[in-house]
Protein backbone atom coordinates (compact mmCIF):
# COMPACT_ATOMS: atom_id res chain seq x y z
CA UNK A 1 0.00 0.00 0.00
CA UNK A 2 1.26 3.76 -1.01
CA UNK A 3 1.48 6.15 1.83
CA UNK A 4 -0.87 8.15 -0.72
CA UNK A 5 -3.45 5.32 -0.98
CA UNK A 6 -3.08 4.58 2.99
CA UNK A 7 -3.82 8.48 3.86
CA UNK A 8 -7.04 7.61 1.32
CA UNK A 9 -8.16 4.69 3.62
CA UNK A 10 -11.07 5.51 5.17
CA UNK A 11 -10.93 9.30 4.91
CA UNK A 12 -14.31 11.01 4.88
CA UNK A 13 -15.20 14.83 6.37
CA UNK A 14 -12.35 16.63 7.65
CA UNK A 15 -14.25 17.95 10.88
CA UNK A 16 -16.85 16.29 13.22
CA UNK A 17 -20.26 17.56 11.70
CA UNK A 18 -23.33 18.23 14.41
CA UNK A 19 -26.71 19.18 13.13
CA UNK A 20 -26.98 22.79 13.66
CA UNK A 21 -29.32 24.00 16.36
CA UNK A 22 -29.39 20.11 17.47
CA UNK A 23 -29.39 19.31 21.25
CA UNK A 24 -27.57 16.05 22.77
CA UNK A 25 -30.33 13.57 21.56
CA UNK A 26 -29.68 14.12 18.13
CA UNK A 27 -28.21 12.15 15.60
CA UNK A 28 -24.16 13.90 15.49
CA UNK A 29 -21.29 12.53 13.14
CA UNK A 30 -18.45 11.81 14.95
CA UNK A 31 -15.05 11.54 12.97
CA UNK A 32 -12.25 9.58 14.57
CA UNK A 33 -8.64 9.64 13.43
CA UNK A 34 -6.64 6.74 13.18
CA UNK A 35 -2.06 6.72 13.22
CA UNK A 36 -1.29 3.03 12.14
CA UNK A 37 2.12 1.95 10.26
CA UNK A 38 0.26 0.61 6.92
CA UNK A 39 4.04 0.51 5.20
CA UNK A 40 7.19 -0.29 7.19
CA UNK A 41 8.64 -2.84 9.03
CA UNK A 42 5.19 -3.21 11.56
CA UNK A 43 3.19 -3.00 8.38
CA UNK A 44 1.39 -6.03 8.97
CA UNK A 45 0.36 -5.85 12.34
CA UNK A 46 -0.70 -2.15 11.34
CA UNK A 47 -3.09 -3.38 8.90
CA UNK A 48 -4.13 -5.89 11.33
CA UNK A 49 -4.64 -3.04 13.52
CA UNK A 50 -6.73 -1.08 10.95
CA UNK A 51 -8.95 -4.00 9.96
CA UNK A 52 -10.29 -4.54 13.64
CA UNK A 53 -10.86 -0.31 13.59
CA UNK A 54 -12.65 -0.60 10.57
CA UNK A 55 -14.80 -3.13 11.85
CA UNK A 56 -15.57 -1.58 15.25
CA UNK A 57 -16.93 1.60 12.70
CA UNK A 58 -19.42 -1.10 10.79
CA UNK A 59 -20.50 -2.34 13.85
CA UNK A 60 -21.15 0.78 15.42
CA UNK A 61 -22.93 1.89 12.61
CA UNK A 62 -25.15 -0.66 12.39
CA UNK A 63 -25.84 -0.20 16.51
CA UNK A 64 -26.25 3.38 16.77
CA UNK A 65 -28.40 3.52 13.24
CA UNK A 66 -30.54 6.52 13.47
CA UNK A 67 -28.99 8.13 16.58
CA UNK A 68 -25.14 8.51 15.88
CA UNK A 69 -22.87 7.58 12.63
CA UNK A 70 -19.42 7.25 12.97
CA UNK A 71 -16.26 7.93 10.33
CA UNK A 72 -12.56 7.54 10.55
CA UNK A 73 -9.64 9.32 8.65
CA UNK A 74 -6.53 6.79 8.97
CA UNK A 75 -3.19 7.99 8.38
CA UNK A 76 0.00 5.99 7.52
CA UNK A 77 3.01 6.70 10.23
CA UNK A 78 4.78 4.54 8.16
CA UNK A 79 6.92 3.10 10.82
CA UNK A 80 8.29 6.47 12.16
CA UNK A 81 8.14 8.06 15.36
CA UNK A 82 8.62 11.57 13.81
CA UNK A 83 5.94 10.48 10.94
CA UNK A 84 3.47 9.37 13.86
CA UNK A 85 3.56 13.01 15.33
CA UNK A 86 3.31 14.65 12.05
CA UNK A 87 0.16 12.20 11.69
CA UNK A 88 -1.72 12.66 15.22
CA UNK A 89 -1.10 16.63 14.60
CA UNK A 90 -2.22 16.40 11.26
CA UNK A 91 -5.96 14.34 12.52
CA UNK A 92 -6.30 16.98 15.25
CA UNK A 93 -5.77 19.79 12.66
CA UNK A 94 -9.02 17.73 10.87
CA UNK A 95 -11.12 18.04 13.78
CA UNK A 96 -11.38 14.33 15.18
CA UNK A 97 -13.08 13.64 18.39
CA UNK A 98 -9.92 11.20 19.29
CA UNK A 99 -7.74 8.96 18.19
CA UNK A 100 -7.45 5.13 17.76
CA UNK A 101 -4.47 2.78 16.93
CA UNK A 102 -0.60 3.26 17.07
CA UNK A 103 1.58 0.19 16.98
CA UNK A 104 5.34 0.08 18.40
CA UNK A 105 5.98 1.82 21.78
CA UNK A 106 8.60 4.03 20.35
CA UNK A 107 6.29 5.50 17.92
CA UNK A 108 3.23 5.57 20.63
CA UNK A 109 5.19 7.56 23.11
CA UNK A 110 5.97 10.81 20.95
CA UNK A 111 2.72 10.59 18.88
CA UNK A 112 0.60 9.65 21.84
CA UNK A 113 2.16 12.95 23.52
CA UNK A 114 1.19 15.27 20.59
CA UNK A 115 -2.59 13.61 21.37
CA UNK A 116 -1.79 14.86 24.69
CA UNK A 117 -0.93 18.56 23.49
CA UNK A 118 -3.58 18.88 21.24
CA UNK A 119 -6.09 17.65 23.94
CA UNK A 120 -7.31 14.81 22.27
CA UNK A 121 -7.73 11.31 23.87
CA UNK A 122 -5.45 8.45 22.03
CA UNK A 123 -5.91 4.78 22.82
CA UNK A 124 -4.13 1.52 21.75
CA UNK A 125 -3.56 -1.61 21.94
CA UNK A 126 0.37 -1.14 20.18
CA UNK A 127 2.03 -0.33 22.85
CA UNK A 128 2.80 -2.04 26.55
CA UNK A 129 5.81 -0.41 27.66
CA UNK A 130 5.71 0.26 31.18
CA UNK A 131 6.53 3.82 30.85
CA UNK A 132 3.45 4.95 28.53
CA UNK A 133 1.56 4.87 31.70
CA UNK A 134 3.98 6.54 34.08
CA UNK A 135 3.64 10.26 32.55
CA UNK A 136 0.78 11.42 33.86
CA UNK A 137 -1.13 11.92 30.54
CA UNK A 138 -5.09 12.01 31.25
CA UNK A 139 -5.77 11.52 27.92
CA UNK A 140 -3.70 7.97 27.14
CA UNK A 141 -5.31 4.59 27.32
CA UNK A 142 -4.70 1.07 26.27
CA UNK A 143 -6.14 -2.34 26.72
CA UNK A 144 -3.36 -4.10 27.28
CA UNK A 145 0.41 -3.90 28.83
CA UNK A 146 3.83 -5.73 29.45
CA UNK A 147 2.59 -7.46 32.53
CA UNK A 148 0.12 -9.66 30.62
CA UNK A 149 2.44 -10.64 27.81
CA UNK A 150 5.01 -11.62 30.67
CA UNK A 151 2.66 -13.69 32.50
CA UNK A 152 1.83 -15.88 29.28
CA UNK A 153 5.00 -16.23 28.18
CA UNK A 154 6.48 -17.10 31.93
CA UNK A 155 3.42 -19.38 32.30
CA UNK A 156 4.46 -21.13 29.02
CA UNK A 157 7.78 -22.09 29.92
CA UNK A 158 6.83 -23.22 33.52
CA UNK A 159 4.32 -25.67 31.89
CA UNK A 160 7.20 -26.98 29.49
CA UNK A 161 9.43 -27.61 32.46
CA UNK A 162 12.11 -25.33 30.92
CA UNK A 163 15.57 -25.38 33.00
CA UNK A 164 17.46 -22.90 31.15
CA UNK A 165 16.17 -20.61 28.52
CA UNK A 166 18.23 -17.74 26.44
CA UNK A 167 15.90 -14.51 25.87
CA UNK A 168 16.55 -12.89 22.62
CA UNK A 169 15.19 -9.96 22.72
CA UNK A 170 15.28 -6.16 20.94
CA UNK A 171 17.35 -3.24 22.62
CA UNK A 172 13.90 -0.97 21.99
CA UNK A 173 11.48 0.33 25.49
CA UNK A 174 8.39 -2.26 25.46
CA UNK A 175 11.08 -5.81 24.26
CA UNK A 176 13.53 -4.57 26.71
CA UNK A 177 11.00 -4.20 29.56
CA UNK A 178 9.60 -7.15 28.85
CA UNK A 179 12.40 -9.36 28.47
CA UNK A 180 13.71 -8.55 32.45
CA UNK A 181 11.02 -8.86 33.53
CA UNK A 182 10.15 -12.41 32.26
CA UNK A 183 14.24 -12.92 33.10
CA UNK A 184 13.36 -11.87 36.82
CA UNK A 185 10.91 -14.08 37.37
CA UNK A 186 12.18 -16.77 35.74
CA UNK A 187 15.08 -16.71 37.45
CA UNK A 188 12.92 -16.84 40.96
CA UNK A 189 12.19 -19.69 40.03
CA UNK A 190 15.75 -21.41 39.62
CA UNK A 191 15.59 -21.40 36.13
CA UNK A 192 19.15 -20.57 34.40
CA UNK A 193 18.58 -17.56 31.74
CA UNK A 194 20.64 -16.11 29.54
CA UNK A 195 20.58 -12.64 27.96
CA UNK A 196 21.20 -11.32 24.56
CA UNK A 197 20.11 -8.27 23.51
CA UNK A 198 20.16 -7.01 19.54
CA UNK A 199 19.65 -3.70 18.04
CA UNK A 200 16.74 -2.25 14.96
CA UNK A 201 19.31 -3.06 12.39
CA UNK A 202 20.38 -6.89 13.03
CA UNK A 203 19.82 -8.15 9.58
CA UNK A 204 22.27 -11.24 10.19
CA UNK A 205 21.22 -13.40 13.11
CA UNK A 206 23.58 -16.01 13.02
CA UNK A 207 26.28 -15.06 14.94
CA UNK A 208 24.12 -13.99 18.22
CA UNK A 209 22.21 -18.01 17.88
CA UNK A 210 25.90 -19.33 17.36
CA UNK A 211 26.44 -17.95 20.63
CA UNK A 212 22.88 -19.32 22.29
CA UNK A 213 23.76 -23.24 20.80
CA UNK A 214 27.47 -23.26 21.82
CA UNK A 215 27.78 -21.30 24.99
CA UNK A 216 23.82 -21.44 26.70
CA UNK A 217 22.51 -24.39 25.51
CA UNK A 218 19.22 -23.90 26.21
CA UNK A 219 16.24 -25.98 27.04
CA UNK A 220 13.76 -23.19 25.23
CA UNK A 221 14.80 -19.69 22.90
CA UNK A 222 12.38 -16.67 24.29
CA UNK A 223 12.36 -14.24 21.15
CA UNK A 224 11.07 -10.88 21.97
CA UNK A 225 10.88 -8.56 19.44
CA UNK A 226 8.82 -7.56 15.90
CA UNK A 227 8.07 -9.84 12.70
CA UNK A 228 10.70 -9.23 11.11
CA UNK A 229 12.96 -9.82 13.91
CA UNK A 230 11.07 -13.46 14.45
CA UNK A 231 11.91 -14.48 10.51
CA UNK A 232 15.52 -13.42 11.10
CA UNK A 233 16.44 -15.25 14.01
CA UNK A 234 13.73 -18.39 13.00
CA UNK A 235 15.87 -18.40 9.94
CA UNK A 236 18.83 -18.66 11.42
CA UNK A 237 18.13 -20.93 13.94
CA UNK A 238 16.69 -23.69 10.98
CA UNK A 239 20.61 -22.95 9.54
CA UNK A 240 22.69 -23.78 12.97
CA UNK A 241 19.69 -26.25 14.35
CA UNK A 242 20.66 -25.54 18.05
CA UNK A 243 19.60 -28.46 20.21
CA UNK A 244 16.04 -27.11 21.84
CA UNK A 245 12.86 -28.35 22.62
CA UNK A 246 10.87 -25.00 21.74
CA UNK A 247 11.18 -21.85 20.11
CA UNK A 248 8.78 -18.90 22.28
CA UNK A 249 7.81 -15.73 21.51
CA UNK A 250 4.96 -12.85 22.12
CA UNK A 251 3.23 -10.44 19.98
CA UNK A 252 2.78 -10.57 16.10
CA UNK A 253 3.97 -14.01 15.53
CA UNK A 254 0.78 -16.20 16.52
CA UNK A 255 -1.27 -15.38 13.41
CA UNK A 256 -2.54 -16.82 10.54
CA UNK A 257 -0.44 -13.84 8.11
CA UNK A 258 2.92 -15.07 9.77
CA UNK A 259 1.61 -18.80 8.89
CA UNK A 260 0.74 -17.69 5.35
CA UNK A 261 3.71 -15.86 4.65
CA UNK A 262 6.39 -18.24 6.08
CA UNK A 263 5.32 -22.14 6.93
CA UNK A 264 8.81 -23.41 6.68
CA UNK A 265 9.58 -21.34 9.83
CA UNK A 266 6.12 -20.97 11.84
CA UNK A 267 5.76 -24.70 12.34
CA UNK A 268 5.38 -25.47 16.07
CA UNK A 269 6.72 -22.05 17.27
CA UNK A 270 4.67 -20.65 19.98
CA UNK A 271 3.28 -16.52 20.13
CA UNK A 272 0.63 -14.95 22.37
CA UNK A 273 -2.90 -14.62 20.70
CA UNK A 274 -5.93 -14.21 22.18
CA UNK A 275 -7.57 -16.59 19.32
CA UNK A 276 -7.38 -19.90 17.87
CA UNK A 277 -7.04 -19.41 13.90
CA UNK A 278 -9.25 -20.50 12.07
CA UNK A 279 -11.57 -18.25 14.66
CA UNK A 280 -14.20 -20.22 17.05
CA UNK A 281 -16.71 -17.66 18.65
CA UNK A 282 -20.31 -18.60 19.87
CA UNK A 283 -20.62 -15.39 22.24
CA UNK A 284 -22.98 -12.98 20.37
CA UNK A 285 -21.02 -9.85 19.56
CA UNK A 286 -18.25 -12.03 19.14
CA UNK A 287 -20.08 -13.71 16.23
CA UNK A 288 -20.77 -10.75 14.63
CA UNK A 289 -17.56 -9.26 15.30
CA UNK A 290 -16.42 -12.46 12.85
CA UNK A 291 -18.85 -12.17 10.10
CA UNK A 292 -18.51 -8.51 9.80
CA UNK A 293 -14.86 -9.10 9.26
CA UNK A 294 -15.40 -11.87 6.69
CA UNK A 295 -17.97 -9.52 5.00
CA UNK A 296 -15.31 -6.57 4.73
CA UNK A 297 -12.35 -8.18 4.44
CA UNK A 298 -13.15 -11.86 3.25
CA UNK A 299 -11.11 -13.71 5.47
CA UNK A 300 -11.02 -14.31 9.16
CA UNK A 301 -9.90 -11.92 12.19
CA UNK A 302 -7.06 -13.03 14.04
CA UNK A 303 -5.81 -11.52 17.48
CA UNK A 304 -4.70 -7.89 16.52
CA UNK A 305 -8.14 -7.12 14.58
CA UNK A 306 -9.76 -8.32 17.82
CA UNK A 307 -7.27 -5.54 19.69
CA UNK A 308 -8.15 -2.62 17.36
CA UNK A 309 -11.59 -3.90 17.49
CA UNK A 310 -11.65 -3.69 21.39
CA UNK A 311 -10.36 -0.35 21.79
CA UNK A 312 -12.50 1.22 18.70
CA UNK A 313 -15.51 0.12 20.32
CA UNK A 314 -14.89 0.99 23.55
CA UNK A 315 -13.58 4.44 22.18
CA UNK A 316 -17.18 5.25 20.28
CA UNK A 317 -19.72 3.79 23.43
CA UNK A 318 -17.44 6.63 25.75
CA UNK A 319 -18.00 9.40 22.68
CA UNK A 320 -21.66 8.81 23.06
CA UNK A 321 -21.81 8.90 26.41
CA UNK A 322 -19.70 12.19 26.55
CA UNK A 323 -21.83 13.90 24.08
CA UNK A 324 -25.31 12.69 25.51
CA UNK A 325 -24.02 14.05 28.95
CA UNK A 326 -22.92 17.71 27.31
CA UNK A 327 -19.12 16.90 27.84
CA UNK A 328 -17.34 16.12 25.00
CA UNK A 329 -16.28 19.48 23.35
CA UNK A 330 -15.32 19.98 27.44
CA UNK A 331 -12.61 17.55 27.66
CA UNK A 332 -15.02 14.54 28.87
CA UNK A 333 -14.34 12.11 26.98
CA UNK A 334 -11.17 11.17 29.19
CA UNK A 335 -13.67 10.88 32.13
CA UNK A 336 -16.56 8.68 30.69
CA UNK A 337 -13.42 5.98 28.97
CA UNK A 338 -12.24 5.77 32.94
CA UNK A 339 -15.96 5.29 34.17
CA UNK A 340 -15.15 2.11 31.71
CA UNK A 341 -16.39 -1.28 32.92
CA UNK A 342 -16.64 -3.27 30.09
CA UNK A 343 -16.78 -7.59 29.20
CA UNK A 344 -15.12 -7.37 26.17
CA UNK A 345 -13.92 -9.61 23.42
CA UNK A 346 -10.34 -9.58 25.57
CA UNK A 347 -11.93 -10.06 28.45
CA UNK A 348 -12.74 -7.40 31.14
CA UNK A 349 -11.75 -3.73 30.20
CA UNK A 350 -11.10 -1.08 33.06
CA UNK A 351 -8.86 1.97 33.32
CA UNK A 352 -7.18 3.18 36.24
CA UNK A 353 -6.11 6.23 36.61
CA UNK A 354 -3.10 6.13 34.23
CA UNK A 355 -5.31 4.70 31.86
CA UNK A 356 -3.90 1.24 32.07
CA UNK A 357 -6.14 -2.05 31.84
CA UNK A 358 -4.71 -4.07 34.90
CA UNK A 359 -7.53 -6.99 34.25
CA UNK A 360 -5.15 -7.75 30.52
CA UNK A 361 -3.93 -11.19 30.41
CA UNK A 362 -3.01 -12.96 27.36
CA UNK A 363 -3.07 -16.64 25.99
CA UNK A 364 -0.48 -18.60 23.99
CA UNK A 365 -0.91 -20.63 20.78
CA UNK A 366 0.96 -22.38 18.73
CA UNK A 367 1.66 -22.79 15.23
CA UNK A 368 0.11 -25.86 13.98
CA UNK A 369 -0.35 -27.45 10.32
CA UNK A 370 -1.37 -24.02 9.15
CA UNK A 371 -3.33 -23.12 12.19
CA UNK A 372 -2.78 -21.07 15.33
CA UNK A 373 -3.83 -23.61 18.53
CA UNK A 374 -4.53 -21.59 21.95
CA UNK A 375 -2.36 -23.71 23.68
CA UNK A 376 -2.23 -21.85 27.47
CA UNK A 377 -3.55 -21.62 29.86
CA UNK A 378 -5.79 -24.98 30.00
CA UNK A 379 -8.95 -23.38 30.75
CA UNK A 380 -8.67 -21.39 27.22
CA UNK A 381 -7.12 -23.95 24.55
CA UNK A 382 -8.69 -25.69 22.30
CA UNK A 383 -5.80 -27.77 21.72
CA UNK A 384 -2.87 -29.76 23.41
CA UNK A 385 0.97 -28.42 22.64
CA UNK A 386 3.24 -30.39 20.07
CA UNK A 387 6.44 -30.29 22.34
CA UNK A 388 9.12 -30.81 21.89
CA UNK A 389 9.12 -29.81 18.46
CA UNK A 390 11.01 -27.07 16.18
CA UNK A 391 10.36 -25.78 12.83
CA UNK A 392 14.00 -27.80 11.40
Amino acid sequence: MTRTLANLVTVSALALSVTLGAGAAQAKDFLLGSELPLTGSLARVGQGMHEGISVAVEMANKSYAGKHSFKVQTIDDETSPAKGVAAVEKLAGDGVVAITGGYGSNIIGPASEAAQKAGLVYITSGGVSPELTQRGYPTFFRINNTDGYALAMIGMLQEMGAKKVSIVYLNKDATSSLAKQVNSALAAKGVTVGMHEFDGSTSDFKPLMNKVKLQDRPDVIAMVGYENDYVGILRAAKVLKPQVKAMVGVWSLATAQMAKEFPDLMETVYGTSMLPYPVEFTQPEAVEFAATYKTLFNKDPDYLGQFGYVQTRLLIDAVVRADEAGTLAKGGLADELRKTDANTLIGRVTFDRNGDNLNFTHRMGQHQGGKVVLVWPKDAANGTMNFPAVPW
